[in-house]
Formats: C-alpha cells, structure tokens, sequence
C-alpha cells in the first residue's frame, strides 16, 4: 500500500457516507475542490491551481472527479485511480463549472462545498449552478471527527514517534544554545524518528514560555530555565503528532515545582473525565477547575485541547460552550497550561483517542517537569 494513503475500499467506503449525509441534510451533493476534505475522501495530494479540479459527490448517483486534462497523471496517485471513477476531464477554453453542475444532476435547493475552496472556483460556480453553495463542514466533520481504526493507528504511530523525539530533547537543552538552534535540532530528529515532515516547532525558553504560540529565537538558554517544547510532524497518510512537555535547565524553585505540579493534576483530571457521552466543554471545565482552585485561572488562556487527524488542529474543540457530546474514535489533544508573562511557562500535552468506556493516550512519556542539565 502506499504510505501516503489507505486502501482504496477504506475512501469507498467514506465516500458513500458522504454521499449519505448529503441526502440527509437536502443537499443535491459535495463538491470537493484540494485540500485536507479531499485528502480524506480520496487520499488525493493535488492542489488548487486557477484551473479547477474538484470531486463530485452527488447524494444520488456516482461521484465524478472534474480536473484538467494535464491532471489526469496525478489523478492515479489518489485512491481514484483505483476506485474506477467517473472522470470528467476538461481543456482550456472549456467551462469546468458547468461539468460540475452535469455531474451533480438536478440541483434542487443546496450544494455544499469544501470550506477551503477559493473564491476563485466559488464564484464562477456558483454562477453555473444557479445557487450559491453552502460549507460542506456540517457534513464532513461527522465523518472526519470519528477516526476508523486505520486513522486511530497512524495517530499511535504519530504518538510514537515524537515520543521518541521527546526522549532526545534533554541532550539538546544545553545552557548557552539559542532556541533556534535546539529547535533545528528537534527538526532534523522529527524526521529521523519516521516523520514525513515537520508541522511545528515550539521552544519557549524562560519568560518566551508564557507565549503559548512563540515558536523560537536567537535567546540562549540559561541555567534556571523553564523551557516549553511543543513538537509535532506529518506521519505516514498524512496523519499528525502534537505533543506538549516542559523541561527545567536545574532544579525549579519551590514555587515552580508546585504550580507545575497543579498543571499536573488539570492535566490528569482532564483525562480522566473523558468518555463517550461526556461534553467537550465538560472536559475543559475538569482542567480548568482544578488550576482555578489553585489560583492560577488567569494564567490558563487557552482552549484546553483540539481536535487532530489530517489537520493539526480540527473538530472536536474542547472549549467552553462546545456541549458536543463525545464519542468512540474522537481523538484530541488534552494540554493546559500556566503562563505567567515576563517569566516563565508550561505546558502538558497528550493526544487521546475516547474508547467504549474511556481513553487512551498515544503519547507515553512522564508528564514530570523534567530535570535536564
């Protein structure tokens, strides 16, 4: 199988559900245009250019991909190669938009379309269509928020991999290296450890750690440092890691040791309140209850987890006001963290998979702030 994508009768099988939950929210179709929803549906790396390429899922009736005759190589790269689709294919001069419409059939009151599609295709589409289309996120994300097993393997996978990456951070924390330095470090170990590609690096050293989003610089670290490392990849079919632990250059003082080991317990209560039925926001509330009864809930600023999969970030979101109930195969990250501005940070992060009666964590190192120098 190629790595980069699953089993043709795995995006079969997605396509006729999506077709499904078309119908049953009155939409005449999904029209898919590159990006991580066609991914999802076809395994499809193609990008959106000024000429068109889109999949059609009509709620009645086949799906047909419409691309560019100059396309049609990279079209047997996806699982369509081997799905035997309908394939449409058009040449300069010719109306690509007005194939999708012959490809939807009767437009009755809606079109939904990716929420990626640029308004260079929308426009135009719309125009042909007689309609102007709606997000087809309602739709999609009720597929793509409850991974299959085969998702639910790559993220494992994923998690195991920026442990390992993990396990090697402690020997790049050296007093005196710039943050970007151990952050082109942590890179060039991403891929080693069987990454495809580095998504992010984050290395907030000292008062850069109360920057939930800081990235790195040319600040040297010091003995005394808390030091955040936020790490993740693309892995295998294109699957992602995201994992959160927070270092100590020498002992913490008093103070941090026990604010960190609050964050310790929001982080491990979070977990522990997760199962099917149970409410994303209730999820967030368990994290951030236990930092507010400590004092600390001013310096939670952030949501306490997102969702994960082909995108670094996508549904579920487990914030305040989300009463999405939770479900068997949704996977999230569980990361609060404690910043306090001009002077130092932290954060635990685990990406977790709700099982029948629970969860499990595909990242296994110690949530400890660890010790390194």
């Amino acid at each position: 199988m190629d790595s980069h994508r699953f089993e043709a009768a795995v995006y079969a099988r997605r396509l006729r559900s999506a077709a499904a939950l078309a119908g049953q929210a009155g939409l005449a179709g999904l029209v898919i245009t590159p990006g991580y929803d066609l991914r999802y549906l076809l395994g499809s790396r193609a990008e959106t250019f000024e000429r068109l390429t889109a999949l059609v899922v009509p709620a009645e009736g086949d799906p047909t991909v419409v691309l560019p005759r100059l396309e049609l190589a990279s079209l047997k790269e996806s699982a369509a190669g081997e799905l035997d689709l309908a394939v449409r294919d058009w040449v300069d001069g010719d109306d690509p938009y007005r194939l999708v419409g012959a490809s939807l059939g009767r437009v009755a009151s809606a079109v939904a379309v990716t929420d990626s599609m640029p308004a260079l295709h929308l426009l135009p589409l719309s125009e042909a269509l007689g309609v102007m289309p709606v997000l087809a996120t309602d739709v999609l994300r009720e597929l793509r928020m409850v991974k299959e097993a085969a998702e639910i393997d790559a993220l494992s996978a994923a998690g195991a991999a920026i442990d390992r990456v993990h396990a090697r951070v402690p020997s790049f924390l050296v007093p005196g290296r710039t943050e970007a330095e151990v952050a082109a470090d942590i890179s060039e170990a991403i891929v080693a450890e069987g990454h495809s590609g580095v998504a992010f690096v984050i290395v907030g050293s000292g008062p850069h750690g109360a920057d939930p989003h800081h990235g790195f610089s040319d600040r040297r670290l010091e003995a005394g440092d808390v030091v955040v490392v936020d790490i993740g990849g693309t892995f295998g079919p294109g699957y992602h890691s995201d994992s959160t632990r927070t270092y100590s250059i020498g002992e913490p003082s008093d103070d941090v040791a026990e604010q960190y080991s609050t964050l310790q317990l929001a982080q491990r209560t979070a977990f522990e309140a997760v199962r099917p039925g149970v409410t994303a926001e209730q999820v967030d509330s368990a994290a951030r209850d236990v930092l507010a009864a400590a004092g600390l809930a001013e310096y939670f600023v952030h949501r306490t987890g997102h969702g994960i999969g082909l995108c670094v970030h996508e549904e579920p979101y487990i914030v305040a006001g989300n009463d999405l109930p939770l479900a068997a195969g949704m996977a999230f990250s569980i990361e609060p963290g404690i910043y306090f501005p001009g002077r130092w940070g932290a954060r635990i992060e685990d990406i977790v998979v709700v099982t029948s009666d629970g969860a499990i964590s595909v990242n296994r190192r110690p949530h400890e702030l660890l010790v390194v120098g």
